[in-house]
């Protein structure tokens, strides 16, 4: 008895047209092309995960950056500051700070001027 493999086959492109779905024109219509479109989706947004997170992390700086230079300290030197005092705060709750607690962040400021 020979092995028939409709169900498989059609589970298999089933997934693929269910990941390129929304895709311009043959991309989600021809198998061959929605398999090659989708492998380098999924790609990119395997790509995409990792570069967020230096995105994030520049994002975090510029903020950082500017909320230090209406205190009158450059990024570094509020960096060197916090670390010189042993305020061990990460970048992200640094820049929520400065964006949503001013107070916070002025005080932080005046510490780590005090400190150089």
């Amino acid at each position: 008895m020979r092995i028939k493999r409709t169900v498989n086959a059609l589970k298999k492109r089933r997934k693929i047209f269910r990941l390129s779905k929304g895709y311009f024109g043959n991309k989600s219509k021809s198998y061959r092309i929605a398999r090659q479109a989708v492998m380098k989706s999924l790609n990119y947004a395997y790509i995409g995960r990792r570069l967020r997170k230096r995105d994030m992390r520049s994002l975090w700086i510029a903020r950082i950056n500017a909320a230090a230079r209406m205190h009158g300290l450059s990024y570094s030197k509020f960096m060197h500051g916090l670390k010189s005092a042993g305020i061990n705060l990460n970048r992200k709750v640094l820049a929520e700070l400065a964006v949503s607690d001013a107070n916070a962040f002025a005080e932080l400021a005046a510490k780590a001027k005090a400190a150089l």
